[in-house]
């Protein structure tokens, strides 16, 4: 029977080639970066591989080593092939939603989002396993290197956009489903010391901006927006944008694909005053 690496060697794997592409051009562009860029991509046969040699790179120390985390990283990337599928699709997340990133190698080698993101995989993956301690060690260290606080017990979908990304606290009972975008300084807590259930529910396709913050055991419904700032209370119906402190409804046609249009341009509302 194939190992699963095995089985990963043996799909077509569009992304990685591009990536091994990007590389070589990176390395004869910029000679000063051809040892980083050899050592993290053009040595692996795999995107999994060099994800779990980078990673481990920045997450290790003295307390636990690059090369104990590393094979940790390849017990759950290996071991799990949903990990996997989450990496490639959360990569064509942030190169097709930030102007600023040019490619899937971009995304892969410098976006700090993205690496507290499969950081979080790894250590959720733990966290399944009934490796509890380990995990929140991970959180630990992600936090410590990334600026990035996501309990490793919290549920994150694929195709994921952390953008910026410093500031993002996720609680321990959030959800948050797939092709869901995050501005830096965004919040999914409680709203005191309550037990059980206690934090967000984030539908699939929703926008969250720069700052908002979102608590309780709430439902923002699918493909909605909170804008830059706003504090959410109360639940937030699908296709609806929610501004302010507390939030409240200022439309419901947010368009199709809200996290992916990446729009945070609110309609100025009408002067009803007079």
């Amino acid at each position: 029977m194939a190992t699963p690496r095995e089985k990963v060697s043996a799909t077509i794997d569009p992304i990685w080639t591009a990536m091994r592409q990007q590389a070589e051009a990176m390395a004869g562009r910029e000679p000063a970066l051809a040892g980083f860029v050899h050592a993290t991509i053009l040595q692996h046969d795999q995107l999994e591989q060099a994800l779990s040699y980078h990673l481990a790179r920045k997450l290790g120390g003295e307390d636990l080593s690059p090369l104990a985390i590393r094979e940790i990283f390849d017990d759950a990337v290996f071991g799990d092939e949903s990990i996997g599928l989450a990496v490639r699709a959360d990569l064509s997340a942030v190169f097709e939603r930030d102007p600023a990133c040019h490619s899937h190698l971009d995304a892969f080698l410098f976006y700090k989002g993205f690496h507290a993101l499969e950081s979080y995989r790894v250590a959720h993956w733990l966290w399944r396993e009934g490796r509890k301690a380990m995990a929140l060690f991970f959180q630990s260290r992600i936090s410590q290197k990334f600026a990035v606080d996501v309990h490793p017990a919290a549920q994150i979908g694929q195709g994921i956009m952390f953008d910026h990304a410093t500031g993002i606290v996720i609680g321990e009972t959030a959800v948050v489903e797939d092709d869901v975008s995050i501005m830096q300084d965004v919040t999914l807590g409680g709203t005191g010391k309550e037990s059980g259930d206690r934090h967000p529910k984030i539908r699939r396709g929703v926008l969250l901006s720069l700052g908002a913050k979102i608590l309780g055991n709430i439902e923002v419904g699918e493909y909605s927006r909170v804008g830059a700032g706003s504090v959410v209370l109360k639940p937030i119906p699908p296709h609806c944008t929610a501004v302010g402190v507390p939030a409240k409804l200022v439309n419901c046609d947010c368009g199709d694909n809200p996290s992916q249009a990446m729009n945070h341009y609110i309609e100025e509302l009408p002067d009803n005053t007079g």
